[in-house]
Formats: structure tokens, C-alpha cells, sequence
């Protein structure tokens, strides 16, 4: 299907050009082409003369046509493009119209509009012309206003902090967010109720704003260069941090009078970078610079930072400190462990392998054996015998003695009879019968 040609309407006022498209098919009732908003228009436009010089200027559905020489006719037509279809429509009937004289004096007007943004910190600058006291406003406008079919001239709004100030700056960062774009324009206000607006300058938040540098502090560890990093705008910016994918371009270098050498270059992503192989002695200095690969920007480099390495530890000197280390926490540690241990065995030994053993005929005595001196057992009554028999034989004259029968009754403890007493007994029985027999 073919874009058919857009409807155009034109107005001179004040030396320019006001510009009025409608998208195609406007006036139907059956469209092909359902989203107005997707067009985009193609302004061609002439001065009317023998030798015309085409200018061409892609417009939004409502616009103005600026820098046009006064009291001149100007002719115009439009065509509607589909840009993501790479479509190009037909271009509509060509109108023609005369400008005007500029009603006020360009003097008063504020000229020269600029931003300065950095960090997401905005500010609106321009140039005054007229050396009398000159009021200005400072009004913006939603960039979507522009790209609808309606008329925005009364959707301008003043900044509450830039209304009536006689300064050529202007503070806008209450307004912005990192949603949308917008238009900027200072209206100065003269004497005799004269009034002028400038040109208008757009302002796209996440393309205008600048990266600034960032902070940066050093560290040292043993043989190793810490660098810490601060994104620009500080900790707390999270508009720096988030939106543009920050990474990191670290310079660094050997700051020496007596050695020269090459500044090397390190690219991160985090906010912490180290810097191996340190040499002793030597001042190191550093600088780092913010890049955002998305929006193709890279910051101001960071402040120059140097840091003094220490001088170098002989090896022997730390190695020995290491043993002396290590002895003193084996020490400290091994020493209660091995007191307690030991205790702990002596306790068991004690009470599970004592070392008094019971003589050899008590121990295993009926069949129960001593496992602990501790452990006690009932004692059992003991009886002892004692048997003399004396026999006096006739033939031979033979006297046979039989000292004593003794027998154990007891499983108990065997000393509980003498062998001293037996044996006495058995003697003063001897001489008895020895004396019977004289």
C-alpha cells in the first residue's frame, strides 16, 4: 500500500513560519495506516522566484520554520515516511505564504542557549543583547507534546527557580528525569511591556548529560596497589550508576626522577582494581577515567593520586618471623591441649588399669575377679580345721604321726589360720608320747 499525501496548513506571524500537518487519511473513516504517531514528516520548502534553492527539514506535526527573510514568499508541501517499513509517501499540494516583520527588536531577545550538564546536574545558560535590565522566564515543554496532532503553544510551563531573574543561568535539574526528552526557551520581558522569546533548544537527559570524574583512593597490601573507586556523581548517584553502565580506564604509573617507564592502562568494571609486582621504595601514581559504552561517552580523568611503597623486608627476616610466628601459636595452643589430655589419661588408667595388681593366690579367687580397687565385696565365714591322730604301733615300736588333717570350707581368703600354731601343736604332741613311751 502507498502513504497518501498529508494535509498541510501554514500561518505567518511575527517573521516565521507556523507549520500545521495532518497525517494521511485524517478525514476517513476506514484507515490503513492505524498509528498516527508512527509517521514522520519531510518538510520541503522554496522562496518563490525564478531560481528557487530547495531546503529540506524533517518537522513534527506542528512547527515552526525559522531564519526565513521577512516580506518574502515561501512555498512548501509535505510527504508522511514510515522509517521502520521504509516507506515514503506522496507529497501534498504545494502551498505558498508571505512572512512578515518581526514585531520586536532581536536585541531583546535572549540568544546563544545552551546546557551544561555534568553528573546529572543541569543548567541552561544564554547571552543578553540588550544592555538595559532584561526579566527573564524560562519555560520547558514535554518532547511527546510535539509529536502529537494538536497545537502545544499554551503546554509551555515556567521553572518555579527561573521565573523573573535578571541572571543569564538557569538551574532546570527539578525537572528532569531519565524519562522522555524536553524543549527549552528563555521569554525576556523588557520595558513598554515588550516581550521576545528565543529559539528553543532540546534537551535528552541520558545524551546531554556529561560523565564527570570520578574518585579515587589507594591502598597497599603486601606487594599488591588497591585502587578504590567512587562513581561519578558520588555513591548515592543512582542514575550514574544504573543507567550507564559505568566501567573504569586506570592509568598508572612509576613517578621517578632516576626511572622512566611507560604509563600502563587497565580497563574494569567493578569499583575495586589491583595492581600487582610492586617494586620497593617507589611512588606509584594513579588517575582513572569513567566510560559509558552504550551512550559512546567517556568522563573527565580523576585527579592524580601517589602512593610511597614501603622499603623491602629481607627474605631470611621474614622467613624466620613466620617460624617464630608459628611456634609461639603451637605453643600457646598445644601446651593446655597436651595438660589436658594428659590428666584425662591419668583418670582413666587410674580408675579402669589400676597399678597395685592382688597377690597371685587372692586374685581370680572364686572365680570373681578384682577389676577396681574401688569395688567391694562381702566377706564370707571362714572355718578351719585342725585333726591329731596318734597311733602307737607294737610291732617295730614304731610311733606314726599324723600331724593335721586340714581342709578348706571356704572360697574366701586362706590366711585365716597360722601354720606357726599347727606346727607347735604338733611338736608339744611329739613329746608327750615320747615320754608315755620312756
Amino acid at each position: 500500500a502507498q502513504i497518501g499525501p498529508p494535509g498541510l496548513e501554514l500561518q505567518s506571524t511575527n517573521g516565521v513560519i507556523k507549520v500545521k500537518v495532518s497525517p494521511p487519511e485524517a478525514n476517513q473513516r476506514k484507515k490503513m495506516w492505524m498509528n498516527d504517531l508512527s509517521f514522520r514528516y519531510n518538510l520541503v520548502f522554496w522562496e518563490s522566484s525564478s531560481h528557487p534553492q530547495l531546503q529540506s527539514k524533517n518537522i513534527f506535526p506542528v512547527d515552526t520554520i525559522e531564519d526565513l527573510a521577512p516580506d518574502t514568499t515561501y512555498c512548501f508541501k509535505v510527504q508522511a515516511n514510515l522509517p521502520r517499513d521504509d516507506k515514503q509517501g506522496f507529497f501534498s499540494p504545494i502551498s505558498c505564504v508571505k512572512t512578515t516583520q518581526k514585531a520586536v527588536d532581536d536585541l531583546l531577545c535572549a540568544a546563544n542557549l545552551s546546557v551544561l550538564a555534568l553528573n546529572m546536574d543541569f543548567q541552561l545558560l544564554w547571552d543578553s543583547q540588550d544592555r538595559a535590565e532584561v526579566n527573564y522566564d524560562v519555560q520547558f515543554l514535554h518532547g511527546f507534546l510535539k509529536k502529537l496532532n494538536d497545537d502545544y503553544s499554551d503546554k509551555w510551563v515556567t521553572i518555579p527557580e527561573c521565573e523573573n531573574i535578571t541572571s543569564t543561568c538557569c538551574n532546570f535539574s527539578s525537572i528532569i528525569t531519565t524519562v522522555g526528552f524536553y524543549y527549552l526557551r528563555v521569554k525576556a520581558r523588557g520595558g513598554h511591556n515588550k516581550s521576545c522569546l528565543s529559539r528553543e533548544v532540546k534537551v535528552d537527559p541520558l545524551k546531554t548529560n556529561g560523565i564527570g570524574p570520578p574518585g579515587v583512593k589507594l591502598d597497599l597490601s603486601d606487594t599488591l596497589l588497591h585502587i578504590i573507586i567512587s562513581p561519578p556523581g558520588g555513591v548515592k548517584d543512582e542514575v550514574m550508576r544504573d543507567h550507564y553502565d559505568l566501567s573504569y580506564r586506570i592509568l598508572y604509573w612509576k613517578n621517578s626522577s632516576n626511572e622512566v617507564e611507560e604509563v600502563k592502562q587497565k580497563k574494569v568494571k567493578q569499583t575495586i582494581a589491583t595492581v600487582p609486582d610492586l617494586s620497593p621504595s617507589t611512588l606509584y601514581c594513579v588517575k582513572v577515567q569513567a566510560l559509558s559504552e552504550p551512550y559512546n561517552k567517556s568522563g573527565a580523568f580523576s585527579q592524580q593520586e601517589c602512593i610511597h611503597t614501603p622499603a623491602d623486608t629481607p627474605l631470611p627476616l621474614i622467613i624466620f618471623g613466620i617460624f617464630m610466628g608459628a611456634l609461639l601459636v603451637v605453643l600457646l595452643v598445644a601446651t593446655p591441649l597436651a595438660f589436658v589430655f594428659y590428666q584425662a589419661y591419668s583418670k582413666i588408667k587410674y580408675v579402669f588399669f589400676p597399678s597395685c595388681q592382688p597377690p597371685l593366690n587372692i586374685e581370680g579367687f572364686g572365680a570373681q575377679p578384682f577389676s577396681s580397687p574401688y569395688l567391694s565385696a562381702a566377706e564370707e565365714p571362714v572355718e578351719n580345721c585342725c585333726v591329731i591322730e596318734s597311733m602307737i604301733t607294737e610291732e617295730g615300736n614304731q610311733i606314726d604321726f599324723t600331724d593335721y588333717k586340714h581342709s578348706k570350707q571356704s572360697s574366701r581368703d586362706s590366711g585365716n589360720y597360722s601354720n606357726d600354731d599347727n606346727t607347735s601343736g604338733s611338736k608339744g604332741s611329739k613329746e608327750t608320747l615320747e615320754k608315755e613311751i620312756l
